[in-house]
């Protein structure tokens, strides 16, 4: 017990600035905050709600998200509370912090935003300093796989929200967060030639400066909310029916200038 209240107490926790926010489709995931999934070219992604629940004190909420191949995005996170939180993000299975395999559990790295603020995650974390941009991409190209050999989470965005037990003083701040290498996971999910052409992943991007500092913060043993957001490409969508995309009915004395047919049985001379 002593070890595992010591590893809550030494987690990987950062305070990341606020940062401007592009084009956005909001996410809501509660009263506590709000989660935003947004692009770096302005354009709103399409999101489509799926289920809306509680289950043992934790509100869930699961959306279905549109994603663009090749574009930059960020997660932006609102605490619409007073008093601040922790919030463990998971991108393809991986703690976008650590890149370790993630449960979303509380002794898990995680940001802190402060009371009635917002701050932008933009990529997984390399040092103190420095985060490598999500985008959106295929499988086989995203991080979890290529790094790990992971797809057990492919193509969903986590975010467990915690509130905090007390607020203790600062540990430090300012000294500089060495990463610790992630082994690769132990097992891998077999997927065929067909579901690595079609599932949407995250890759590790250009590196971006994005400073933070390591705070103390004890998190209570439940989340107060949960967020899911499965992303898929339009037409990953569409033929599982989450996007209704038929195509338009022709029109019979319009389209098509087909020449006409023979006959059934016709035997051309």
């Amino acid at each position: 017990m002593r070890y595992l209240v010591l590893s809550v107490l030494a987690a990987f926790i950062v305070a990341a600035a606020a940062m401007p926010l592009y084009g956005h489709q909001e996410i809501q995931v509660g009263e506590a905050a709000t989660v935003e999934v947004v692009s770096e070219s302005g354009g709103a992604f399409l999101s489509i709600p799926h289920r809306d629940f509680s289950k043992g004190g934790t509100r869930i909420i699961k959306k279905y998200l549109e994603a663009r191949k090749g574009e930059s995005y960020g997660i932006v996170i609102h605490n619409m509370t007073s008093e601040r939180i922790g919030v463990v993000i998971a991108v393809d299975g991986r703690n976008i912090i650590s890149g370790k395999k993630s449960d979303l559990r509380n002794s898990e790295e995680m940001y802190i935003v402060n009371g009635y603020e917002h701050a932008s995650y933009e990529g997984w974390r390399t040092d103190s300093d420095t985060v490598h941009r999500f985008y959106f991409t295929n499988m086989a190209d995203s991080y979890s796989v290529r790094t790990f050999e992971d797809s057990t989470a492919m193509g969903v965005i986590a975010v467990a929200v915690y509130r905090e037990k007390e607020r203790p003083q600062p540990l430090y701040q300012g000294k500089r967060l060495q990463p610790s290498a992630a082994a690769p996971s132990a097992g891998r999910s077999e997927a065929g030639k067909s579901a690595m052409e079609e599932s949407a992943g995250t890759g590790f991007g250009d590196e971006q400066y994005s400073p933070a500092v390591k705070v103390a913060f004890e998190p209570v043993g439940t989340p107060v909310q949960k967020t899911f957001v499965k992303y898929e490409w339009r037409e990953v969508l569409c033929k599982k029916g989450i996007l209704q995309c038929r195509q338009e009915p022709r029109n019979r004395l319009w389209d098509g200038d087909d020449y006409a047919p023979f006959p059934p049985g016709y035997k051309e001379r």
